[in-house]
């Protein structure tokens, strides 16, 4: 009949057969259950742009803001520098009630010139008027906001409120 050794006839072929499909499956089942599962590469690259997203929205807005303080923080600055020169002039020129910034030092009686020259980004008043040894300078950053000071040295920012201006 056939010639294969132990096998004796179709039975056991159809036997043999199924054994043999059966031993496979659960071979690949066992190899199935023992690998260790993990992520792909494409799932990692996308939860690691999510991440990075997620920082630069965070990154930008607080850069952004730190930009807008430097600003402000030159205009103070600037206000601070204006009021040495102001006091500097008024050493000059005691009885002096107008003080304009220039390119140089030039002392009067009733008005002296002061140098000084406001940063770029930075507006302010050309000329002070004193009146009684007292004095208010404006500047505007580039942001925007005004800041005072005033013979005191105290530098405030001046607001709208409700139709009035306070310093």
């Amino acid at each position: 009949m056939h010639d294969f050794p132990g096998l004796r006839g179709p039975v056991d072929l159809d036997i043999s057969h199924r054994t043999r499909e059966h031993s496979v499956i659960a071979r690949y089942r066992k190899a199935m259950e023992n690998k260790e599962q993990g992520f792909t590469l494409v799932e990692l690259l996308v939860v690691i742009i999510i991440i990075i997203g997620i920082l630069a929205a965070i990154a930008v807005p607080v850069y952004l803001n730190q930009q807008a303080k430097a600003k402000d923080s030159a205009a103070k600055s600037d206000l601070g520098n204006a009021k040495i020169a102001v006091a500097s002039a008024l050493v000059d020129s005691p009885n002096a009630t107008t003080i304009t910034f220039g390119n140089t030092d030039t002392p009067g009686t009733t008005s002296a010139t002061a140098k000084f020259a406001w940063s770029a980004g930075v507006t302010g008043d050309s000329s002070v008027t004193i009146a009684a040894g007292e004095f208010e300078i404006e500047a505007t950053s580039s942001t925007g906001k005004v800041f005072i000071v005033d013979e005191t040295g105290g530098i405030t920012e001046k607001t709208t409120t409700g139709g009035t201006t306070n310093p």
